[in-house]
């Protein structure tokens, strides 16, 4: 990798208060629901789904190629993948045998996702297709209703296609909707069926990002994070669900108005989630190169 960036301790204590104070906004709130037994429908997804404590998502870290200076460095020391070196402290960028088979993985499920044109006809009927003939007692957000009750979302599942094509939101489809969608992803088609119209792949970035441990910049973590964060709003407006008293106004998929207008935030995200892609893409192989020339020198 390139030689280390030398960050002075007020350089770094600055970026450090610059992205825990950017990063509570959400986890203030979620923490506070949490402590008070509340649930979120719409933002515990960001803490729960995906599994980063907000406490680590409010903790700077520098990712690879930096040297923090400064006697304060040596408390870094005390986190794992750290080590002190000639005038300082950085992340040891040389990934373990089994984070270096998740990378050579995530490089590929990036690249392959990347390469294929956005596809943006799906309107969101993945969230429809988790409760399609459930139980309303039943359904994952029970303590909302439906805007349509359980009928009217019955019915719009049979009218209309589903085109849902990854493995993480069609695994939580009720039995009776899995035969109704188009294709059959798993776990082993991901990397042929991912695509970048897919806000649930907008949103994996955050994970392919937290992935990375200290390796990943806390200013690219935080990227990817707010991207997740405004995917999951769309996600469920355009949902089943009534969340007027939240605040949220429908994305009515249902109609052709609401399915345009869905298309086309759709999009606005897939452009803004492309450079995150390229920059988790150059991040984990320089990560992998690092690695290489780690393991010819020893």
């Amino acid at each position: 990798m390139s030689p280390d960036t030398v960050l002075t301790e007020p350089e770094w204590r600055a970026r450090e208060e610059a992205h825990t104070a950017r990063m509570r906004p959400w986890t203030g709130p979620h923490q506070a629901r949490r402590s008070r037994g509340e649930k979120h429908p719409v933002l515990d997804f960001l803490f729960t789904y995906y599994s980063l404590p907000p406490s680590q998502l409010e903790r700077w870290q520098p990712g690879p190629e930096v040297l923090l200076t400064g006697g304060g460095a040596a408390r870094f020391l005390d986190r794992t993948g750290y080590v002190a070196t000639t005038g300082g402290v950085r992340a040891d960028p040389v990934l373990p045998p089994k984070r270096a088979r998740m990378a050579r993985y995530v490089v590929s499920l990036l690249e392959a996702t990347g390469a294929r044109p956005p596809r943006l006809n799906c309107f969101g009927l993945h969230e429809w297709a988790m409760v399609y003939r459930h139980p309303a007692e039943e359904v994952r957000h029970a303590q909302l209703p439906l805007r349509l009750g359980s009928a009217g979302t019955d019915e719009v599942v049979e009218n209309l296609d589903i085109r849902c094509g990854h493995f993480d939101a069609f695994r939580f489809f009720t039995e009776q909707a899995r035969p109704l969608n188009t294709v059959q992803p798993t776990r082993e088609t991901q990397r042929d069926l991912d695509q970048p119209g897919c806000l649930h792949v907008g949103m994996d970035l955050y994970k392919w990002a937290y992935k990375l441990g200290p390796l990943v910049p806390s200013e690219l973590l935080g990227d990817c994070f707010e991207l997740a964060a405004d995917i999951r709003v769309l996600d469920m407006r355009a949902s089943p669900y009534d969340l007027s008293a939240l605040g949220y106004s429908p994305v009515r998929i249902e109609t052709p108005a609401g399915r345009a207008e869905y298309a086309r935030q759709q999009a606005a995200f897939a452009r803004r989630a492309a450079p995150l892609r390229e920059r988790l893409i150059t991040l984990y192989r320089g990560l992998l190169s690092a690695t290489e020339v780690g393991s010819e020198s020893q």
